[in-house]
């Protein structure tokens, strides 16, 4: 268990993440109750862009936090924020390039959209007795920054060239995610499973463009606190 802790707090800070996901770590304890599951939730995903030639996919670690806040029986409301997270298409085609105005160089090498997110779910989940649960709804995104990147290998010389293009994106983003998942009973009550995300609408500005947002998660959610909090409860109750 306490790998996986370490494991996502070197993403944590790897990928400089906000203030708001340092003050869940230190908060947690406080904010779990019989009614509210409050934790981090990290990943890996795999994007691409629909209206590119290229069907490749992107591929980017995530890391936010989460609610999982109880309505009636099995059923509760999950939402949060994702503040680290990147979508976009991989391995560009030069026909791609060109309608997206890339610059391009002499050495061969990989092209790829990267758009970043802050993405916010709203979803309604329903948690089943044997700890199976699904989870739908809507999911806005708040662009933070985008670029083409370009990765090279050439005779001894690596490249890394990023060109930005935030510019040419809408600000915002919307669509559909749809969990399926599975919670352990023992430890710290971790959840792990998988999610598809899929955007309505066009987010590139310039009209020769038509490009939405769609992508895999494989994610692991930890509770912050709840061990704490629940033995607390335990105390008082008697």
């Amino acid at each position: 268990m306490k790998k996986i802790l370490i494991t996502l707090l070197i993403g944590l800070f790897s990928y400089q993440a906000n203030s708001q996901v340092l003050i869940s770590l230190l908060l947690g304890d406080k904010l779990n109750s019989d009614g509210l599951e409050f934790g981090l939730e990290g990943g890996y995903n795999f994007s691409n862009l629909s209206g590119l030639e290229s069907n490749k996919y992107s591929s980017n670690f995530n890391l936010g936090f989460y609610f999982d806040i109880k309505m009636k029986e099995n059923w509760w409301l999950n939402t949060g924020v994702l503040v680290k997270s990147a979508m976009g298409g991989n391995k560009l085609t030069e026909g791609d390039l060109a309608e997206l105005g890339a610059r391009t160089y002499v050495d061969p090498g990989d092209y790829s959209q990267v758009v970043r997110y802050y993405s916010v779910p709203v979803l309604l989940k329903y948690k089943f007795d044997n700890r199976f649960f699904i989870a739908a709804g809507p999911q806005a995104g708040l662009r933070n920054r985008t670029w083409i990147e370009f990765n090279s290998d050439f005779e001894g010389v690596e490249s890394r060239i990023k060109q930005d293009n935030k510019d040419d994106f809408t600000r915002f983003d919307i669509g559909v995610t749809g969990n399926l998942g599975y919670q352990l009973q023992s430890g710290l009550g971790m959840s792990f499973g998988l999610k598809y995300y899929y955007g309505f609408i066009d987010i590139y500005k310039a009209d020769n463009l038509n490009l939405s947002n769609q992508g895999f998660f494989v994610f692991l959610m930890v509770p912050i606190g709840k061990g704490k909090a629940e033995l607390e409860r335990a105390e008082k109750a008697q």
